[in-house]
């Protein structure tokens, strides 16, 4: 089993980093091996729209020139995920939220039915908006959402800062045992013949009639 952990911010080894490195570390303790993927600095453009369908029925998305073909092809074979963002004005970083627009649009399958979390970091304020902003990705794909102790946050402008975050890390800690928990139990429900419900997708209703 194995968890694909992605790094929403530019900054390498920042307050991001350390949480999902502290979430890896339990991963690893419970056998569950862990990948930090960092986005990087370079820029990544947005969608050129949902209705354009270039990408559909493909599994990748038609502008290749940045990130979001190579996180499609790990989270292939990813059985769990964490994404981690910094807040920028009470939300997601920019960038993440473009990976993230075109993956989970363009390389749907790749993310359906497998357990996710979200894990934001932030001086002060806005993390529950960003967490909730990340979290809707999932609850769209049909991923079963990974819960700790508390929201997954840490607090800190700079890693010693986070460091000092004790509850913060401890969430990060009990985040990893429910996310190898939770793999756990869905490999052992595959082993006894219990398969994932299949999903009703026919109707799609619009409010302007």
């Amino acid at each position: 089993m194995k968890v694909l952990m992605v790094n929403g911010s530019t900054r390498v080894g920042g307050c991001t980093y350390r949480a999902l490195a502290e979430v890896g570390a339990v991963l690893g303790d419970e056998g569950v091996a862990s990948e930090i993927v960092q986005l990087g600095a370079r820029p990544v453009r947005d969608c050129a729209g949902f209705g354009c369908g270039r990408c559909a029925g493909v599994g990748r998305c038609v502008f290749d020139s940045d990130a979001v073909n190579k996180l499609i092809e790990k989270a292939e074979g990813a059985d769990g995920f964490v994404f981690g963002s910094p807040v920028y004005y009470a939300h997601p970083a920019g960038q993440l939220l473009a990976v993230l627009d075109r993956a989970f649009y363009a390389g749907a399958s790749a993310f359906a039915g497998k357990p996710a979390a979200a894990v934001t970091s932030a001086r002060r304020a806005g993390t529950t908006a960003t967490l909730d902003v990340l979290c809707k990705y999932f609850a769209n794909a049909e991923m079963p959402i990974v819960s700790s102790t508390y929201w997954n946050m840490v607090h800190g402008t700079a890693v010693e800062e986070a460091e000092a975050d004790a509850e913060g890390l401890q969430t990060m800690r009990n985040l990893g045992r429910r996310m190898a928990w939770l793999l756990k139990c869905i490999e052992a429900g595959r082993v006894a013949g219990v398969e994932p419900p299949q999903a009703e997708c026919d109707a799609m209703t619009n409010f302007v009639r």
